[in-house]
Formats: C-alpha cells, structure tokens, sequence
C-alpha cells in the first residue's frame, strides 16, 4: 500500500502485495528508456477535472492473458495507504491523478502480485512484460485507449521515484505497479515493486 504522505516525500514504495512467499519476483532491467519527465512540484491532492480524471473500468494485456476489473482508488483514510482493490484479481486506478482521457501526466494502476489466500494477482506476471508488449484500458462508455510498454524497472521500496510515477505533467503515460523481488518470510511483504512504464500506441 502507499502512503500520501510518503507518496509526496518520495519515502515509501507502494505495497500491492499479499504475503505467498515466491521466487524473486520482477527482473530489475529496463528494456527501454522511460519518457522523460520534468521536475513536479507537490500536489495539493486534489482530483482533477472531470475530463481528466475519466476513470478507466478495465485492462487488459495480452502477453499476460489479463482480463481485469478496473476500480477507481484513493487513500485509506484510516491508515493513509494507497487503496489498492482487496480482491487480487481487480487493479485500483489512482483517481488523485490523470484519468482515462488525459491528455499529460501518468495514469497510474496498480495491484496485487498475489495472496496468501487467493493465490496469484492480476499482476503476478507484471515483471515479465517486454518492450512492445501492450496493455488497453477501457472506460465504461467502451471507449479504449491502447498503450505499447516502453520500460521495466524495479526499485527497493524506499527508494522508487514516486513523484515521478504519479506525476501530473510531461507526457502521457500509463505506469503499471506492484510487488516484486525477495519475498521476506519475517514481514511478510516483497521487498521491492516492479514499475511498467507504457506509451500511447500511435
């Protein structure tokens, strides 16, 4: 789960993962530069236009076989965490940030590598994405909008670019996030997350 607090300071990874020990899980290479993005100032937290923040209801990506539910998320009042979907086979948009239509920014969506008692996530496969493989969101009117993956990274919790990944501003992107590396048997949680940065297909 993610902090908002720790989003902001850039402290803190986000942990969408439930606790099945596994092998190490997301390879740390980048197939591909990611798109550059400019320096972001810290957001006030709150949503954007309507227009921009136009929620997407599904994703799907084919290299992975994945057909999942898209539910729009925030923060967890309660814990101030990052309110990824209970269920592991639905993904959480970050309804904070640009939506289905936007036109700057990342889209951010994240979920669950697996549970303890639901077994694999939508995204326990994530870190097997290869440069060129796509993904497609869906909006509830049908309408699609169709991303080409461009990079894959993994980051020690502490240490991913938040500000960067949940940025409002440069281009368009869709960044796809959840657990990844060693799993460590005493917190049960992975140690790191596993980053998909995908452009627009043109």
């Amino acid at each position: 789960m993610l902090a908002l607090g720790t989003l902001l300071a850039g402290t803190a990874g986000v942990a969408a993962c439930r606790a099945v020990p596994a092998e190490d899980f997301g390879r740390p290479t980048v197939t591909a530069p990611a798109p550059a993005v400019p320096r972001v100032s810290i957001q006030d937290g709150t949503i954007p236009s309507a227009a921009a923040a136009e929620g997407p209801t599904r994703l799907t990506i084919p290299a992975l076989e994945l057909n999942a539910t898209v539910k729009a998320v925030g923060v967890d009042p309660d814990t101030g965490d990052f309110a990824v979907p209970p269920s592991v086979d639905q993904v959480g948009w970050y309804r904070f940030g640009p939506g289905l239509s936007a036109t700057a920014g990342s889209i951010v969506v994240a979920g669950h590598v697996d549970s303890a008692a639901e077994g694999e996530g939508a995204f326990f496969r994530l870190g097997s994405l290869e440069a060129g493989d796509v993904a497609t969101l869906t909006g509830p009117d049908g309408r699609s909008r169709t991303f080409r993956v461009t990079a894959r990274e993994r980051y020690r919790k502490a240490a991913i670019p938040l500000q960067k990944y949940f940025s409002r501003e440069g281009p368009v992107r869709l960044t796809l996030i959840t657990c990844g590396g060693p799993f460590d048997p005493r917190t049960r949680h992975y140690r790191d997350n596993v980053v998909i940065t995908a452009e627009p297909r043109t």
